[in-house]
């Protein structure tokens, strides 16, 4: 009788429980790596550069359910007026959680990273420097992929 009640009791607190839990209801959607690069490259442009310079065997080799490919894009102007900028590509791995889900996990299996500075650069001149960069470091990181694979 008394294992009955406490079955009872249990089953109404974890019920309250999951109710009053929003987080375990639904994960939260993943989100950029950098933010604050909207400044240099947005995210359009982003994805049109990694579509562009992702081949195709490298999207075979490392399926979006097992691996994100991420950027990194930062600088700005300094004291002096010059554009510096850095662009860090990386393939990163996603691992299944119990409950909340396929989660993007901060530790690359691949990474490259290019920099550059220029002196005396508007701000048009400066996001066409990023995307260069971003477009070397992509075109880094797929093709020690491909030679990987």
């Amino acid at each position: 009788m008394k294992s009955g009640v406490l079955w009872c009791a249990l089953a109404l607190v974890f019920s309250d429980l999951a109710l009053s839990t929003p987080a375990i209801a639904a994960p939260p959607a993943p989100k950029r790596a950098e933010p604050a690069a909207n400044f240099l490259v947005d995210a359009a442009t982003e994805a049109q550069v990694w579509k562009a310079g992702t081949p195709a065997t490298v999207n075979r080799l490392y399926p979006a359910s097992k691996f994100r490919f991420v950027s990194e894009i930062s600088g700005g102007f300094t004291d002096a007026k010059a554009c510096v900028v850095t662009a860090r590509a990386m393939l990163l791995p996603v691992i299944l959680l119990p409950v909340q889900g396929r989660k993007v996990v901060y530790a690359p299996v691949r990474s490259a990273t290019t920099f550059d500075s220029a002196p005396n650069l508007d701000r048009t001149q400066c996001q066409a420097l990023a995307k260069e960069k971003l477009k070397e470091a992509i075109q880094s990181l797929t093709s020690s992929l491909a030679a990987a694979g």
